[in-house]
């Protein structure tokens, strides 16, 4: 006999500013009312485009009794009469109403700084989210995301792979959840040095390339790859988002010195470089069009979509495309 998915709890603060962690934080919860209600829906908005009565319309009992997943975003900005609606939901929340509250932890007003501890004191699930900026920290989530997917890395390991994929999180996330699949399971130094030859090099970034090069076919069998190495949806996207946005800001920015650029964009000058050699052949309307699509995918992978699969295809083409005739 299979065992009942557990309903998730009707409150939850995801508390932080690590974007990754939020993202899986609102991931999982929504996965979990998902279990026990196939047609549970996602709805996520920030504080400051949302009123009070439009709260109450986004959390009043359903009359088909369906399951709702309701995320407010960037909630250190709430204003006062927001932030007593929300108390006042708390007295009564719905049934079958998932609410997620996203915090970062700080707040300029008194409403934005007293949430977190009302939200806590009705009871929120507390999903801890900060900035992981110490290596030690890192090493742990190195050793987190492994053991996550089913694997083990010893410190050798970890340290070879913070050294090669650098600090970023989605990146370590990303290359971990490969290195597990194309391992086996054990990763060592030395698997390390062979994910950077191989064909695990397969990342959202490989696929992001390849889309804003231009290069439909490659960008399809990279982003077919990454898929079967089990790159998580998001992370393409967001490689996807990252490579058209950083085009956009440094044709915007003139061909520059990068230099000079650096501090003004403020990314490395390697990057700078890198962009200003992808940014040939693309047009301000094709610029636009593949910001359009990219601002679509982030989106759809995040709940919006009923295939994220088939979402991310057909970003990555759109991508291609915008750029010209290749």
């Amino acid at each position: 006999m299979t065992a009942q998915a557990t309903a998730p709890a009707p409150l939850h603060l995801v508390l932080g500013e690590e974007e990754l962690l939020i993202e899986r934080a609102v991931r999982e919860t929504l996965a979990a009312a998902r279990a026990t209600d196939a047609t549970a829906e996602l709805t996520r908005v920030r504080v400051s485009d949302l009123t009070a009565p439009e709260l109450a319309e986004l959390v009043s009992p359903s009359l088909f009794s369906e399951g709702r997943v309701i995320v407010l975003e960037s909630a250190q900005d709430i204003s006062q009469e927001l932030a007593d609606a929300v108390a006042a939901y708390l007295k009564d929340p719905a049934d079958g109403v998932v609410l997620v509250v996203v915090h970062t932890g700080g707040g300029r007003s008194k409403a934005g700084k007293s949430l977190p501890a009302v939200l806590k004191k009705a009871g929120a699930e507390v999903t801890e989210c900060p900035k992981l900026t110490k290596p030690a920290e890192r090493e742990q989530f190195v050793r987190h995301e492994v053991r996550r997917v089913g694997g083990k890395i010893d410190p050798a390991g970890v340290a070879a792979l913070i050294d090669a994929v650098g600090s970023d999180l989605r990146e370590l996330s990303s290359a971990a959840t490969q290195l597990v699949a194309d391992t086996g399971g054990t990763v060592d130094a030395e698997a390390v040095r062979r994910y950077h030859r191989g064909r695990a090099d397969v990342t959202g970034f490989a696929v992001a390339e390849k889309a804003v090069s231009g290069d439909r076919a490659a960008a399809l069998e990279s982003l077919r790859w990454a898929m079967q190495l089990g790159v998580p949806h998001v992370l393409v996207a967001d490689a996807l988002a990252d490579a058209v946005r950083t085009i956009a800001r440094v044709s915007g920015a003139g061909r520059g010195n990068p230099n000079q650029l650096a501090g003004e964009l403020g990314m490395p000058p390697w990057k700078i470089r890198k962009a200003q050699g992808q940014s040939r052949g693309w047009n301000p309307d094709g610029l636009a069009m593949a910001m359009r699509v990219v601002a679509r995918l982030n989106a759809e992978v995040k709940g919006v979509a009923a295939d994220p699969g088939y979402a991310l295809e057909r970003a990555v083409l759109e991508v291609a495309a915008a750029k010209g005739d290749r």
